[in-house]
């Protein structure tokens, strides 16, 4: 691998997990690592409340829109060295073939636009949405990848996946 490096975080929706995802990498990567999101079926728009956990955590939000996978595809793409499912419809479709043959995994997140409760309900899914990509990224911000091989690289990003801030953690249930 170069030292320099593409991430695309897929939902479904590209309205919220994916989104949030590619804002902390931009911010907590840069320059090394370039973010993008994508979804097989883009909602069209980017959730509010995801643009306010992003605001709240003083995150750039410009740019950011729901976009479909299939523009990562295309002649001209970035090449891809990474690709992160963040929900669990995504990881069980087909993708289309990403330049560059990018290593994978999936990191599964729960789904805060599904949670139709009162607003606080609906803001702390999203917020616990947030910090568990957060959390995520900074610890694969943490690997060595230049002196990795790719079977190290590829166990690494599969354990992240399964790692839970100790909140989240406190109410699996067992």
């Amino acid at each position: 691998m170069d030292g320099r490096y593409n991430v695309l975080f897929l939902c479904t929706g590209n309205s919220a997990r994916s989104i949030m995802a590619e804002a902390i990498l931009n911010r907590k990567g840069r320059p090394t690592f370039t973010a993008y999101s994508a979804g097989s079926h883009p909602a069209g728009a980017v959730r509010p409340e995801a643009l306010k956990q992003l605001s709240l955590a003083h995150l750039p939000t410009d740019g950011l829109r729901s976009k479909n996978w299939d523009e990562f595809a295309q002649p001209g793409a970035p090449r891809l060295d990474f690709v992160f499912t963040v929900c669990d419809n995504a990881a069980k479709e087909i993708c289309p073939v990403w330049p560059g043959q990018p290593m994978t995994a999936h990191w599964g997140v729960p789904d805060p636009a599904a949670v139709a409760d009162t607003p606080e309900q609906i803001e702390r899914a999203f917020r616990e949405a947030f910090m568990i990509l957060d959390r995520r990224i900074s610890l694969f911000l943490c690997l060595p990848i230049a002196s990795l091989d790719k079977l190290a690289i590829k166990k690494e990003i599969d354990r992240i996946g399964k790692e839970m801030p100790a909140e989240s953690a406190k109410r699996a249930p067992n």
